[in-house]
């Protein structure tokens, strides 16, 4: 990666994130509060312990639909707008990160999005009805969404020349999380009671956990108005979203990441209730969807360092989009006999949310126009997946099986794949704005 970094993202000059933090400073301007070794441990394990906590949210949900259907009395549609409910507020709130990250620092902004996450996970299965549920998730899920946002600009700012391993091993620690809890949320459950509520509350606790290393970090204002200072030039307010409309590339990353994140709130949402529609055992359900969350452990690790020395990722999309479509084949064909085999398949196409952040960090050559890059890609991109899972539920529920659900998510992989070559293209967004 290039080392000429923006300012309104580094505490030091690009050569002093890399491999040898602490190192004298070109410039000597902000050499004071450059990084120690301990402070980029610190964020380091940060963002281990953010990424488990961006998608409990919604697998905790996933397995436990069904009770959580009848406990609110929802329909099928009222289901498939619940499972719409992440990418919209992702969508909405992901827009204020950039902004919030220049005001308070990145670091405040995320130790803020954990609380919120903690205080919507905890809030939401005691609020009380359907409204008090979606509420108190819309809590959490804007915390998830700044946090969403800034993951890509804190790796670019920190570890500048380590943009694929870091971003591989937040990637992987996402990926622990989801597969975490889709596969113990049921067993939890069980354990504590059998209350669907006290099941989802539970996942409160690892993101209290995940605010203690960010408290340590929310003094660091070198990403907000404090730089802005230092050096206004870099950071004009109203060019940034007319500059970013007019590259290919960044609609292409949008659509490519709006697509990928239809399938897989889709599968968060509906593939345990197609895998026990099919005669699967809840617990059973719940863990074939943590194998689909957990193919990204190794997979999120691997796939980013691998893109980051490829000149072109074209070719890692369509091993995705393929892997995708035979899975989604097997489920329309054997749902329940060859599960353990498209649960792999489909696992495999779901780490196109690694490629596709992997390539966020790739397309520009400045920290600030990754801030606007990861703004634009995943807000429009979140934007654009909110109709996915809505659609499933109403298609589930009027034609009573997954044929047609299973065709459209099918479908859509058609597109991705297309968008996702485009977006893998070895250019950078300067260059097209």
């Amino acid at each position: 990666m290039p080392h000429e970094e923006s300012p309104t993202l580094n505490p030091a000059p690009a050569p002093d994130l890399g491999p040898g933090p602490g190192a004298g400073s070109g410039t000597g301007r902000k050499a004071a509060p450059g990084p120690s070794p301990w402070v980029l441990r610190l964020v380091a394990v940060g963002l281990v312990l953010a990424a488990l906590n961006l998608r409990p949210a919604i697998t905790s949900l996933g397995p436990l639909m069904k009770e959580v259907r009848d406990g609110l009395h929802m329909s099928g549609s009222v289901a498939g707008l619940l499972t719409s409910v992440p990418p919209l507020c992702f969508a909405l709130f992901g827009f204020m990160a950039p902004r919030l990250a220049r005001r308070f620092g990145p670091g405040a902004v995320v130790c803020t999005g954990m609380a919120a996450i903690a205080a919507g996970l905890l809030l939401r299965p005691f609020v009380g009805g359907t409204a008090g549920f979606v509420a108190a998730s819309a809590l959490a899920l804007m915390g998830i969404a700044v946090s969403n946002i800034l993951m890509p600009v804190i790796v670019k700012r920190w570890f500048p020349d380590r943009v694929g391993t870091m971003t591989g091993l937040y990637s992987m620690a996402l990926a622990l999380g989801t597969a975490f809890a889709a596969a113990l949320t049921v067993p939890m459950t069980n354990a504590l009671g059998g209350s669907w509520k006290t099941g989802l509350a539970v996942w409160a606790v690892p993101a209290l956990i995940a605010v203690v290393p960010w408290l340590a970090l929310v003094r660091d204002r070198t990403g907000s108005a404090e730089r802005h200072e230092a050096k206004p030039a870099a950071v004009p307010a109203p060019a940034p979203a007319p500059r970013i409309t007019r590259s290919r590339t960044s609609w292409a990353l949008a659509c490519f990441f709006g697509l990928q994140a239809t399938a897989a709130y889709i599968t968060m949402g509906w593939m345990p209730q197609i895998f026990r529609d099919a005669g699967v055992s809840a617990g059973t359900a719940g863990v074939l969807l943590a194998v689909i969350m957990a193919m990204g452990v190794p997979l999120a690790f691997v796939i980013p360092r691998v893109a980051t020395r490829l000149r072109t990722q074209g070719p890692i999309v369509l091993v995705l989009g393929g892997s995708g479509l035979v899975g989604y084949a097997g489920l329309y064909l054997a749902p329940a006999g060859g599960a353990w085999i498209w649960a792999v398949l489909l696992g495999i196409a779901n780490c196109a949310f690694p490629l596709a952040l992997t390539m966020i960090g790739m397309r520009s050559r400045t920290g600030a126009g990754v801030v606007r890059l990861s703004a634009f890609a995943q807000s429009i991109g979140y934007l654009l997946s909110i109709p996915g899972p809505l659609l499933v539920g109403v298609l589930y529920q009027h034609s009573g099986g997954w044929g047609l659900p299973l065709a459209l998510m099918a479908g859509l992989l058609v597109p991705q794949t297309v968008a996702g070559v485009l977006a893998g293209r070895d250019r950078v967004i300067e260059d097209e704005c």
